[in-house]
């Protein structure tokens, strides 16, 4: 037995197919053809689809403080960030007349915030890109917890153990693998839509942003976007990033600037807040960002 952390773990390694990806990534949105446009060509990139990437969603959901940062010191308030975004719709959602009792977290990876949502909303859809982080959530929805590898360094991992807070009826969540771009007809209405860090990570934003006035058509229905803004031609085109360039006219847009021009004839921005979170990829390599969540309202 190896001590690690305080926590006694078995050693053992990762298997050689697992590919070695970094997290900067925020969502599992990818564009993979740069001459094939369409939303409904898209195919699932294997780098959404390794096991190291997944064992990195899973922490960064379901991961304790001590399994995230395991040192006296660190930014503590960054955890728990699908939490968070859960609460930030719950805030501003009301259950009037009209309005659904019915949540759609696009771009949900492995869950949490779908889980969440289940605490005071009665349907809740979990919709990703990722074939296996969506797996990893029908899991978690049947069992109530999933096992995975923890990476400390290189190939030496420990076990580690996805677990939904007893407290939540899993039963009110579904998942499906879908993209932003084009999501299923059949939806229906809600009454909060979640977009947590995926905006800046789709191949066409103004085709998931111009389908949500349906999804959310009756008055007083919840917006809530975060994203960090980390426009990359990798993910978009460059003509079709919603901000972080100059205009025509030597004019700065940023990616709030763009939320706003799309979404204000709909709906009313209620609030803006800066919202850390933190992703561990190793036991000593990390990432800390601040994403910036906008809530809107439906007019």
């Amino acid at each position: 037995m190896a001590q690690i952390f305080g926590i006694d773990h078995k050693y053992f390694a990762v298997p050689a197919v697992a590919l070695s990806v970094g997290i900067s990534a925020y969502s599992v949105y990818r564009l993979y053809s740069q001459s094939a446009r369409k939303c409904a060509t898209r195919t699932p990139s294997n780098v959404y689809e390794s096991e190291k990437l997944l064992g990195e969603y899973l922490v960064f959901h379901y991961g304790s403080p001590e399994q995230l940062i395991p040192y006296p010191f660190g930014p503590k308030d960054a955890l728990d960030f699908p939490k968070r975004s859960s609460e930030l719709c719950l805030k501003h959602y009301k259950a009037e007349d009209g309005i659904p009792s019915r949540a759609l977290d696009v771009g949900c990876a492995v869950g949490r915030s779908s889980f969440e949502l289940a605490r005071e909303i009665q349907d809740v859809i979990g919709i990703d890109y990722s074939q296996s982080f969506v797996d990893a959530a029908n899991r978690l929805k049947i069992d109530g917890q999933v096992p995975y590898s923890l990476v400390q360094e290189g190939d030496i991992v420990t076990p580690a153990v996805a677990t939904v807070s007893k407290d939540i009826n899993r039963n009110l969540v579904s998942f499906e693998q879908g993209d932003a771009c084009n999501l299923r007809s059949s939806l229906g209405e809600f009454g909060i839509v979640l977009a947590a860090n995926l905006i800046c990570r789709l191949h066409h934003p103004k085709d998931f942003l111009s389908r949500l006035p349906k999804l959310l058509s009756k008055k007083g229905s919840i917006l809530v976007i975060t994203a960090p803004y980390t426009w990359l031609e990798e993910f978009t085109d460059k003509s079709l990033w919603l901000g972080g360039y100059i205009d025509q006219n030597g004019k700065a847009v940023t990616g709030f600037e763009g939320l706003q021009r799309e979404l204000g004839s709909d709906f009313e921005l209620v609030e803006d807040v800066n919202i850390p979170f933190f992703i561990r990829e190793t036991a000593r390599k990390n990432q800390w960002t601040v994403a910036h969540a906008t809530v809107w309202r439906r007019k």
